[in-house]
């Protein structure tokens, strides 16, 4: 099956765009709705003073209407950095742009990510590359943004001192970033979806491993919003059934191709607007969130600032590796192992592995669902064992243990597969 095959009617660059700032201006807009505007401004400002790593809901912290005005700044930001470097909307642009407002939820805000992307600029003019080029790397390897806020203000330094300290490693991070991200996807060989998520993890590990030889350590926070608003489930409900509305009318007659999007095998990470146009993209990621808030609801997790953040990362990976077929198996693995585990998935901690698992949707998509399932068991088998080794620094957690458990099934799927040893 080629791609040709598939490929739906083009939308315009321009609005590509446009279609993405109205949707995160409808996240700062739902924001302004649940909270007035001093408790906004005073609810980011708890936000941006917080040390924010792992896992730190902003819900709980400054309030649901600031976290949702920072998530939606963001993806603005985002989103407007992609249009000024000429970026094309992929799909990659895309997850990662999603990723960001789904993270902004708990752990990013306006302040820590700016160091980092700034780092990946310099990268790239040391290089004397196209920014374009490693947008997505700046954009992702903001997983390492709890770096920042926890120099400035969680180590007890200089006020003034830790603001310069926290920036300057921000930027030597985002100096590092692209050519080991490069270099580590080898490791996995691209069937770990959130690659960022594992080199921030082993940069993390490295950085937290300096802090505690010179004894400076801290315990992993679960500071989490318990409550489910109903308006919240109200909004993003009609939130995602709009992109399967809005991908449906672009895609017009040509809705049919989506089912041979589902069925299209590839190794690795899958760029859906290049495959089948951004309309089966935006299609598809209205489907996976309106299933991934059922499965939240429907263990009765709350809906809080992680969960949704989880969501609107499997959303935004919906246009870039994952769709139902491939991302169900390997949630159902993870359900499978924590109930056999007698471990409630109503909490946020487990609910997150089930939705971040989908990192490893290749897996299932390109081996089968038996292999997906047995990636979500392996997955949450080592999931608890990961976050002490960079100490809640890197948010992409999930990206991280999925790094270790795709390169040890896909080296033994190869050499028992010859099918799909190629």
């Amino acid at each position: 099956m080629n791609k040709s095959d598939i490929i739906t009617n083009a939308v315009k660059e321009k609005h590509k765009y446009w279609i993405m700032y109205i949707y995160s201006t409808l996240i700062v807009l739902a924001g302004f709705f649940m909270n007035d505007f001093q408790e906004i401004l005073e609810g980011i400002y708890k936000i941006i003073v917080s040390p924010s790593f792992l896992i730190t809901d902003y819900f709980a912290l400054g309030g649901i209407g600031a976290s949702l005005v920072n998530s939606g700044i963001l993806i603005i930001l985002s989103t407007l950095i992609g249009q000024i470097s000429k970026t094309s909307m992929s799909g990659s642009l895309i997850a990662a742009i999603f990723t960001v407002g789904g993270f902004a939820l708990f752990g990013k805000n306006i302040y820590n990510v700016i160091s980092i992307v700034l780092g990946v600029y310099l990268y790239c003019l040391i290089k004397k590359e196209n920014f374009s080029k490693h947008i997505t790397v700046a954009l992702f390897g903001t997983a390492l943004a709890p770096v920042v806020s926890q120099l400035s203000f969680g180590m007890s330094l200089n006020l003034f001192l830790g603001i310069v300290l926290g920036n300057i490693v921000g930027i030597f991070i985002g100096l590092a970033l692209s050519p080991l991200a490069a270099s580590f996807v080898k490791f996995h060989q691209g069937f770990n979806l959130y690659n960022i998520g594992f080199t921030s993890g082993i940069v993390g590990m490295v950085l937290m491993s300096l802090f505690r030889s010179t004894g400076y350590n801290h315990d992993i926070v679960s500071n989490v919003y318990i409550k489910t608003d109903i308006s919240l489930v109200v909004f993003f409900i009609l939130y995602f059934i709009s992109m399967l509305a809005l991908g449906s009318v672009l895609a017009k007659n040509n809705i049919s191709n989506y089912r041979k999007l589902l069925n299209f095998k590839i190794k690795g990470a899958t760029d859906f607007v290049d495959l089948g146009g951004f309309s089966l993209a935006i299609l598809n990621m209205g489907v996976l969130g309106l299933i991934s808030t059922a499965i939240v609801l429907l263990f009765k997790a709350p809906l809080n600032g992680p969960l949704i953040g989880g969501i609107f990362t499997v959303v935004g990976f919906g246009a870039f590796g994952k769709h139902p077929k491939n991302s169900l198996p390997v949630m159902a693995g993870v359900i499978i192992g924590y109930l056999l585990m007698g471990v409630s998935l109503g909490t946020t901690g487990a609910m997150l592995t089930v939705l971040f698992s989908t990192t490893l949707a290749p897996i299932a998509g390109y081996y089968g669902s038996g292999a997906g399932i047995l990636a979500g068991l392996m997955h949450v088998s080592l999931i608890s064992n990961t976050g002490y080794l960079h100490g809640g620094m890197n948010l992409y957690n999930n990206g991280f243990t999925g790094g270790f458990v795709a390169a040890v099934l896909v080296l033994l799927f190869q050499a028992y597969n010859k099918k799909h040893s190629d």
